[in-house]
């Protein structure tokens, strides 16, 4: 199978555009030096540098702070030292010189210099959170002055997989949920192995990496309480909201899965689904009450004619589409948010479905849609197309929009017969993910269709469902 997965994870990672990051190294510029040597001490932009929590192994970004010389006089720095020496898990950049140790750095009068500081933490066998600490001390006119360093550090499940040298990290069983998982490469569930992922889980992605399900079956088993996330490896405040850190989830010739109750934020495409194990005939994909946000491309991706059946799903701020449908795929979503308030073009729809597909050496495919539901469901966004058809003749094509509020050109077709367009949703902050609303004037409001409820009647947080009861992803009081 290793031939396959590397020819799939080759074309994946095509679409994936990886960015380097720098280690800045510079200093500023000198002044014009004043006669005789300053008596005084140096100041700094920080007392404490901070690192946010980092896992072992995964080094963090460059954290930076200035040592100013706000004296009239040129200062001479006698001694600088990093206290941990050559031991020490932090790294030191002084205006421009890698080192431990330096002597007889002059500043220049009013004038200052940069310390660029990372660090990498080596495994500690602890379930829980350390504290690392170190400093850099500071030498001037007889007195020692210090900068403290400070990070917290967590172990996890290490999965690593590089299909170039044919190393492969195959998964089965149950995943512990006692610390975080990282993966690095991929995390793979082989051919007809089955891979639990237990309530509370949490799975930091480097970059670039994949879940990838080859012909096997991986079940998301969160709860409300404890829901399961799936996000980047930086856990600096700086990539709270960058998108495409990771690739995504991704099934190919996917057995019967499960996702219920998973957040899934920052990746290139969140939930990926390429065809369905021809030995089933169900449900390719079972998605409940599952949160994806800020995919660089796409939130949800139906490629090759699998089955999926999505509840209570919120799919928003995608840099392309919400959902994409290509080459054909049989699916039915029930009270789910599809939103277009992505970072992309604000023209680019929140829902696109094409049934055809042109290879790389120009042959076009057709395929069905043998069944593609949307009930109760929310499609909106910037622009006033939210929802695209791109369809061509020769295959099925069955869609029912049942009850959903759709912000596009009305249409007379008989898919939408009950469909809402373009009415008023009164979301409370969509820009910033809120997609509750607290108008009663809301399209959305009492007006979902009782024939198409979800399987519990319960909304994405496991509220109750009333009669009646309102469309999309929230039930509100």
């Amino acid at each position: 199978y290793s031939f396959v997965i590397f020819a799939v994870m080759k074309w994946i990672f095509a679409l994936i555009s990886s960015a380097s990051l720098l280690f800045a190294l510079s200093g500023l510029s000198s002044c014009k030096k004043n006669k005789g040597m300053s008596n005084g001490n140096l100041e700094f932009s920080v007392d404490t540098l901070v690192f946010d929590t980092i896992f072992t192994t995964i080094g963090s970004t460059t954290q930076q702070f200035k040592i100013y010389n706000n004296d009239k006089k040129e200062l001479k720095i006698d001694e600088v030292e990093l206290m941990g020496g050559s031991s020490s898990p932090f790294r030191m950049n002084l205006d421009g010189l890698m080192g431990t140790s330096f002597s007889n750095i002059d500043i220049p009068a009013e004038d200052s210099l940069f310390c660029f500081v990372e660090v990498t933490l080596q495994v500690n066998g602890q379930l829980l959170p350390m504290v690392v600490e170190d400093s850099i001390r500071f030498r001037t006119n007889g007195k020692d002055q210090y900068v403290k360093l400070a990070v917290w550090g967590q172990d996890m499940h290490y999965h690593y997989s590089n299909f170039k040298a044919e190393i492969y990290d195959t998964n089965e069983g149950i995943w512990e949920n006692d610390k975080p998982h990282l993966v690095y490469g991929a995390a793979i569930v082989d051919s007809a192995k089955t891979l639990t992922i237990p309530e509370g889980t949490q799975i930091y992605m480097h970059k670039t990496s994949i879940l990838y399900n080859y012909k096997g079956t991986m079940n998301f088993e969160g709860t409300q309480a404890n829901k399961i996330t799936i996000q980047g490896d930086r856990l600096e405040s700086f990539y709270d909201d960058v998108a495409g850190q990771y690739y995504g989830v991704y099934y190919h010739l996917a057995r019967p899965s499960t996702m219920e109750h998973v957040v899934i934020k920052n990746a290139t495409s969140g939930v990926h689904v390429y065809s369905k194990d021809a030995a089933f005939s169900g449900t390719t994909l079972t998605m409940k009450k599952v949160e994806i946000k800020n995919p660089s491309s796409y939130g949800i991706f139906l490629f090759d004619g699998p089955k999926v059946d999505v509840e209570n799903t919120l799919v928003y701020h995608s840099g392309i589409h919400a959902l994409l449908v290509l080459k054909g795929a049989e699916f039915t979503f029930t009270h789910c948010n599809f939103m277009g308030y992505g970072a992309g073009d604000p023209t680019t729809p929140a829902v696109g479905i094409r049934n055809y597909f042109v290879d790389q050496f120009g042959t076009l495919t057709i395929a069905s849609v043998p069944s593609g539901n949307f009930n109760n469901c929310v499609i909106d966004g910037y622009g006033d197309e939210q929802l695209v058809f791109d369809t061509l003749p020769g295959a099925t094509l069955n869609f029912d929009f049942n009850k959903s509020v759709i912000k596009a050109t009305a249409s007379s077709h008989s898919m939408f017969t009950t469909s809402i367009f373009n009415q008023p949703v009164y979301f409370i902050a969509p820009y910033q993910g809120n997609f509750k609303f607290s108008n009663t004037a809301s399209a959305l409001s009492n007006s979902a269709d009782a024939a198409f409820l979800t399987s519990d009647n319960k909304d994405i947080e496991d509220n109750l469902r009333s009669n009646p009861t309102d469309i999309g992803v929230y039930e509100i009081p």
